[in-house]
């Protein structure tokens, strides 16, 4: 299954509190609904993204026109799809070298479930989002 170029999908965990409020958080603050969303677990993953990485990564994962963005680098990506100020702090990420943010999203992804949760299944969108959700 080949991905569109100008498809942006965001791939999260979807049985991660953290990750589905970071599902939520976007959806609410993106400035062009345009986005679209697939559990890591589903597999729409696999199909289109699973390829590119040695392994399956750990959270929050972006595939934009046919690059994979993973750790700091995705949640960076992602937030220029936000309003702002959500965008501009994103772009503002970019002063912390890459050697100094992944350090940290790796400590936060190890310890993710510790501190928020698990959930005992994936998330379900509401009628009005299932388009934007693959799988």
């Amino acid at each position: 299954m080949a991905t569109d170029a100008a498809e942006a999908i965001v791939f999260f965990d979807g049985v991660c509190n953290l990750c589905n409020g970071a599902v939520q958080f976007i959806l609410k603050r993106e400035k062009n609904p345009q986005l679209k969303f697939a559990a890591l677990q589903g597999e729409t993953f696999r199909a289109r993204a699973q390829h590119l990485l040695a392994a399956i990564p750990d959270s929050i994962i972006f595939l934009e026109a046919g690059i994979l963005y993973t750790e700091s680098d995705a949640v960076l990506r992602i937030s220029r799809h936000l309003r702002q100020p959500w965008r501009a702090m994103g772009f503002m990420g970019y002063a912390i070298p890459r050697f100094l943010r992944n350090p940290l999203y790796r400590f936060i992804a190890r310890n993710r479930y510790r501190w928020f949760g698990k959930k005992e299944a994936c998330y379900v969108p509401t009628p009005a989002l299932r388009a934007r959700f693959l799988e």
